[in-house]
């Protein structure tokens, strides 16, 4: 992750959510908090951050975002309706105007043939709308983590400008 073109993004998005006095959220499994850790990077990240749940098993995705296990048990935690319903659920817990969530296979293990290492859905939610994409990053466990977080920015900057 390249630390200069992050935190250029990160406070380009932070610009474009304090003027509208807009708050985010993120819901973070495969990244396990490292996108909040930097957006808080950020100095006055408070004036646009809400929280974050870092929803690692299927237990917190249920209780504290609300995804139903049964989507759960058809998709799995690594698919675009977990992604969704994860992004619906941490806006409206957090009471925010836009929220991220992110599921993936961050590896070295844990990859199967339709969901290799690398897999990484994202889903970006506001009042009005939301949307989902599927990424297919390689690398490193911490470079597929790094590359997660600059996607989700890069999203998040994309429906708040």
């Amino acid at each position: 992750m390249d630390i200069n073109l992050i935190s250029r993004a990160v406070a380009e998005l932070g610009e474009c959510l304090r003027v509208e006095d807009n708050y985010l959220a993120t819901a973070e499994s495969c990244t396990g908090g490292l996108l909040a850790s930097t957006l808080t990077d950020t100095p006055g990240s408070s004036e646009w951050f809400a929280g974050s749940v870092v929803a690692y098993s299927n237990t917190v995705k249920t209780n504290l975002l609300g995804v139903s296990p049964t989507v759960l048990e058809e998709h799995g935690a690594v698919s675009e309706p977990v992604v969704m319903a994860m992004a619906q659920g941490v806006l409206k817990a957090m009471g925010a105007h836009v929220s991220v969530a992110i599921s993936g296979v961050a590896g070295p293990g844990g990859g199967t043939p339709d969901k290799p290492v690398g897999t990484v859905w994202m889903a970006w939610a506001w009042p009005s709308g939301s949307r989902a994409r599927l990424y297919n990053f390689s690398g490193t466990r911490a470079e597929i983590k790094g590359q997660a977080v600059m996607a989700a920015v890069n999203g998040l900057l994309s429906v708040t400008r």
